[in-house]
């Protein structure tokens, strides 16, 4: 058997190295550099300051359009009692006190629907917070106690819209 002698490895070819060309780059200019930057940073706060300006504007207008547009759903409910106004002023002299009867209900549901109640102050204890007396008169009521609602007063969510004008007891005499 003949041995076989293993062939010596081909050197591999060396690779040449490229030189490095660098490209020459243009000098720049820091100032140039900054005030290009300065312009685009100053065109974005323009801009900033525009947007919010037109911001402004718009809350503004939405805030008008919300306190002149509040009471629509009151104004609507208050149509229909003047509608049934004007069918009762129409019909007979027969129909004219049931019809009125029936404004009035209605009447009292739209405000209650809008939050505004009645105050019944006949028979309580005088509230200066809630009354505003327009008599003292002797009674058989207890001093301090209202006898009498010469015009009754309203209450808006928990706030007197119109104080109860009424006539308070003196006690008896």
């Amino acid at each position: 058997m003949e041995k076989k002698t293993a062939a010596p490895e081909d050197p591999k070819p060396v690779e040449e190295e490229t030189p490095v060309t660098t490209v020459e780059e243009t000098p720049v200019d820091p100032i140039a550099e900054l005030t290009k930057k300065c312009d685009e940073a100053n065109d974005r706060y323009l801009r900033l300051v525009a947007e919010f300006e037109n911001y402004k504007k718009r809350n503004q207008r939405d805030a008008e359009n919300t306190i002149r547009y509040a009471n629509e759903k009151f104004a609507r409910d208050m149509v229909d009692v003047l509608d049934n106004f004007e069918r009762a002023l129409k019909g007979g002299d027969d129909d004219l006190r049931a019809g009125l009867e029936q404004i009035h209900k209605l009447y009292l549901a739209v405000l209650s629907r809008n939050g505004v109640e009645p105050m019944n102050a006949e028979g309580k204890k005088f509230d200066p917070i809630n009354h505003e007396a327009v008599a003292h008169i002797p009674s058989d009521a207890p001093e301090g106690v209202i006898v009498d609602e010469a015009i009754r007063g309203y209450l808006m969510h928990d706030k007197v819209l119109r104080h109860a004008k009424v006539a308070v007891s003196a006690g008896k005499q």
